[in-house]
């Protein structure tokens, strides 16, 4: 069995891993925290395109398209969520030109299959190469936290060299528009997916004769969206001449599932543009979030140093013991926040403070467990084990009921509701390991020196003759 001490020392150098993480990296705060806009887009039927109503399937393409448009204004920490039927809500924080994402979000997405000009071959690979060294380059910078001059110079040559490819193809008049359907489907090659479409009858044809050209040729079909290649394609030499007929054709790459999905979702996106209507555009400002982080921060300390006070004044050693796990649980919790991406809101910080409530109940419930053992004579040692194992089992059922409530409101909520969700499950989750793992490895460490060991310090008369000797 691994001795309490060795634990504890794995703990602190976990803390401390932590604090230095909180530091360098903290989390993201949401739009109601830093200020920026918030828009409101309805999706209405395109008849003309053949959609005559908003299905779920056409807002998860609608809702794929504007979150590229919006990555692609380089707003950090933006969201794009559906909400009810046919809506969708776009947060963008700390954008001071609404407007330009307005203009922006309310283009059509242009989907177009071009054909790669004769020549070229030996070019796009090399074009292609120097992309993947560049974004590579790109994901060392960022993860280096390098200075913005050098990722702005490295972004700037992959900007470049994107032009650079597109310059390779010619437009054959092969749009979106004429895609009817981009679904995942298996691949003959077992484990991978391939990517079928289906053309209408002018998109068929111009399929038919693009392929018969560049059959056994060695050059690709070039796959944009809104002028960016998202995908190439080769066509086989038996296609020369008569081409893939019959408006269907598959994409076949060795696509995991999720690339191939994620693939014929942005075929769908370009293929079926549903025109958005904005029916909201409100600004949060920077000084109303601002006010609202500064009672949150204050909200947050007074709670803390209240639950610290009352722990210590009640349970004395025990509570000491408790506020250990509970500052520790603040810090390792802060850190996940970052680690994991967590983007903060109001009502996350709101289910931060509810769950150092929940993390001090766990502790009550360990510490009047071991109280009673301790008034019945038994030995400290033993009262503190009876303590955690007699309690773990109320904590678990209370905890495991609390991260299902959370589950719900996660898979049936949106915005804000996911926020605290996903905010108060992060701190319920902490507070386990540290008021079981931490507390008790503090605890029976503690326990081993006899300045420990007084009754006073436990709120007891005395206790059992067998735990001073040990």
């Amino acid at each position: 069995m691994v001795k309490p001490g060795r634990i504890l020392a794995v703990i602190l150098i976990l803390l401390g891993l932590a604090i230095y993480w909180s530091i360098s990296r903290p989390p993201k705060l949401g739009l109601d925290l830093q200020g920026g806009a918030q828009l409101t887009l309805q999706a209405k039927p395109n008849p003309e395109q053949g959609i005559t109503e908003i299905t779920p399937r056409v807002m998860e393409s609608a809702r794929f398209i504007v979150q590229q448009r919006i990555d692609g204004l380089g707003v950090a920490e933006a969201q794009v969520l559906i909400v009810g039927d046919d809506q969708l809500s776009i947060q963008l924080p700390g954008v001071s030109d609404p407007a330009q994402a307005e203009r922006v979000i309310g283009k059509t997405a242009q989907l177009e299959f071009r054909q790669q000009r004769q020549g070229t071959e030996g070019e796009l690979r090399v074009r292609q190469f120097e992309s993947q060294q560049l974004i590579q380059q790109l994901s060392q910078l960022l993860a280096q936290s390098a200075p913005a001059e050098q990722i702005a110079e490295v972004e700037a040559k992959i900007t470049q060299n994107r032009r650079a490819i597109r310059d390779l193809f010619d437009s054959v008049g092969l749009t979106g528009s004429m895609l009817k359907d981009a679904v995942a489907v298996p691949s003959q090659n077992q484990g991978f997916w391939d990517v079928s479409l289906t053309f209408n009858q002018e998109g068929g044809d111009k399929f038919a004769k693009m392929t018969g050209d560049l059959g056994g040729t060695g050059r690709a079909i070039g796959i944009f969206l809104d002028e960016e290649i998202i995908s190439l394609a080769s066509v086989d030499v038996k296609f020369q001449g008569k081409g893939i007929t019959g408006g269907t054709a598959v994409i076949q790459g060795a696509f995991s599932l999720e690339r191939a999905n994620e693939l014929a979702l942005q075929l769908r996106a370009g293929a079926l543009p549903v025109p958005i209507e904005l029916v909201e555009n409100r600004t949060v400002g920077a000084t109303l979030g601002a006010d609202s982080v500064q009672r949150s921060i204050y909200a947050g300390i007074a709670g803390l140093v209240l639950v610290l006070v009352f722990m210590v004044v009640y349970y004395r050693l025990l509570g000491a013991v408790a506020n250990f796990a509970l500052i520790a649980y603040a810090i390792f919790t802060y850190a996940l926040f970052s680690l994991l991406g967590v983007v903060l809101t109001l009502p996350g910080i709101a289910g931060f403070i509810l769950s150092i409530g929940m993390a001090v109940d766990a502790n009550v419930l360990i510490f009047e467990r071991t109280r009673e053992e301790l008034s019945a004579g038994r030995t400290l040692y033993k009262s503190v084990e009876a303590g955690f194992n007699r309690a773990w089992s109320s904590i678990l059922d209370s905890n495991v009921t609390t991260l299902i409530a959370c589950g719900a409101l996660f898979w049936l909520g949106s915005g804000f509701v996911k926020g605290f969700a996903v905010t108060l499950a992060v701190g319920v989750a902490v507070s386990m390991f540290t008021a079981i793992t931490l507390s008790r490895s503090l605890l029976l460490t503690l326990i081993t020196n006899p300045i420990f060991k007084k009754p006073y310090l436990y709120g007891v008369k005395s206790i059992g003759k067998v735990a001073v000797s040990q």
